[in-house]
């Protein structure tokens, strides 16, 4: 499968960025790349992308919120992916259909729009909008980002109780009475 480079939401003379073979399909991932970590969405179809949103933002505000990704709710809406996407790049990217098996398009779709407007449990590690619209495309959540966080996370916990046995060992022999 071959990588493709983000598009820019603007217009432009980048011949690849104006191949039709790259625009989105319904059902595509679209990956929307904000100053500080991905958005994911899923494409509807005639301009329209289904994907999460803070609960307690107005819709314009939460597109580029970084306070998006600390929400506990989130709202399922659908958006015109220009005005998602604004000034930011994205690209199409079903970066799992390797592993993972797409469901049929109709069966995307129609699950999507089930779940317009309504609110959803929200968990940056656990259920991002990366796990949604997975799980709309596949059946199964799936997170790279996540898996990445929980990694790092796990390598810093790792560190800190190495330093912290380190640490009782060496107090422990210091303070040995012989």
């Amino acid at each position: 499968m071959d990588k493709q480079e983000p598009k820019s939401a603007m217009a432009s003379n980048d011949p690849d960025l104006s191949d039709p073979s790259g625009d989105p399909q319904p059902g595509d991932l679209i990956e929307i790349f904000r100053p500080a970590y991905q958005h994911w969405a899923l494409y509807l179809g005639d301009g329209y992308i289904i994907n999460l949103t803070p609960v307690d933002e107005s819709q314009a505000a939460a597109m580029s919120s970084v306070k998006s990704v600390f929400s506990r709710k989130a709202v399922v809406r659908m958006q015109l992916l220009k005005e998602v996407v604004g000034s930011d790049s994205y690209r199409v990217n079903n970066k799992y259909d390797d592993n993972h098996t797409p469901l049929p398009i109709c069966e995307i779709i129609e699950r999507a729009q089930v779940l317009i407007d309504q609110e959803v449990s929200y968990d940056l590690l656990g259920s991002n909008c990366e796990h949604f619209v997975t799980l709309l495309r596949y059946g199964e959540g799936v997170s790279e980002q996540a898996s990445r966080a929980i990694g790092a996370i796990s390598l810093v916990t790792a560190a800190a109780s190495a330093f912290s046995v380190l640490g009782l060992i060496n107090t422990r022999s210091r303070n040995r009475p012989f």
